[in-house]
């Protein structure tokens, strides 16, 4: 069996396949599949004098959007706090992105936090001190404000835009809503926090330098990593189609970060920072009472 090798500029590469059907014979047919390769971000910085180039990690994701991808992991990381801290990028051709900054680098910070793979985010991390935020995050508890309206029509909003899933149905997306519900950007990858750090990466680079006002949504689950990456971009509130983790809604009932989850339909659960959310029959709740922790 041959197999159609030549890889799409969208993201989406075809393969020759044997498709079975009950009762039926098989049947050769072509199945759209999104590309996954490695990308390399490597930093280069000044110490003492000297330039110290540092690959920092390697990750799977699909292919496109890789310098706005390199971004995003500095900043949703802490590596950098503002975008003007990259002098110069260079993709290479081997799958890779170098970054320059003009700050030095805690170099022992960056072994401590990241294997040579770090493609499924938080798992890459070697130590529980990776854990903790490293800038100072305080969000405003009165903004945005959504309507319970505006969430439940998010999903399929993203849903409609995202192209490659269309043809693949394998990618995760990640978007940015305002508080009138417009879809600011939205991002796809193989890997979820690839497509957050893609997503913020892109506003970046556009200029933006506040968050604050604006909500994140996520196709997946909310684990512990992409609530981290938010959180550290100074988003306050975010949506997903899936299930947090316990350490996510931890970390958000922390820094009073809006968490809801199983955003499909018409209903979800919201586990962190009611004051965000707007509803004809809200009933105040308070978080920290036990009950809702056990």
């Amino acid at each position: 069996m041959s197999e159609l090798t030549q890889k799409k500029s969208s993201g989406i590469q075809g393969f020759e396949v044997r498709r079975y059907e009950a009762t039926h014979p098989p049947v050769r047919n072509i199945d759209q599949l999104a590309v996954e390769d490695p990308l390399e971000i490597v930093l280069c910085f000044r110490r003492r004098g000297l330039l110290v180039r540092k690959p920092i990690s390697v990750t799977m994701r699909t292919p496109g959007m890789d310098e706005e991808l390199a971004i995003g992991f500095l900043y949703t990381e802490g590596i950098i706090h503002a975008v003007n801290a990259i002098t110069d990028i260079e993709t290479g051709p081997s799958s890779s992105v170098k970054l320059t900054i003009n700050s030095d680098v805690d170099i022992h910070r960056l072994e401590r936090h990241f294997y040579a793979s770090s493609s499924c985010g938080v798992c890459g991390k070697t130590s529980l001190q990776a854990l903790e935020m490293n800038r100072e995050i305080h969000l405003d508890a009165g903004r945005p404000r959504i309507s319970t309206d505006a969430l439940l029509g998010i999903p399929q909003l993203v849903r409609e835009r995202q192209s490659i899933f269309e043809s693949t149905g394998a990618l995760h997306a990640a978007a940015f809503f305002d508080s009138n519900n417009h879809a600011m950007r939205i991002c796809e990858d193989v890997g979820r926090h690839n497509a957050v750090d893609k997503l913020v990466g892109a506003e970046l680079r556009s200029g933006r330098a506040d968050f604050s006002d604006l909500l994140m949504f996520v196709s997946g689950r909310a684990g512990f990593e992409l609530v981290q990456k938010a959180i550290m971009s100074g988003v306050p509130l975010m949506a997903a189609v899936g299930a947090p983790s316990s350490l996510a809604v931890e970390l958000a009932r922390k820094y009073n970060f809006t968490l809801i989850g199983f955003l499909r339909g018409n209903r979800f659960n919201l586990y962190s920072g009611s004051e965000r959310i707007r509803s004809s029959d809200q009933i105040a709740m308070d978080f920290s009472d036990p009950v809702l922790e056990n």
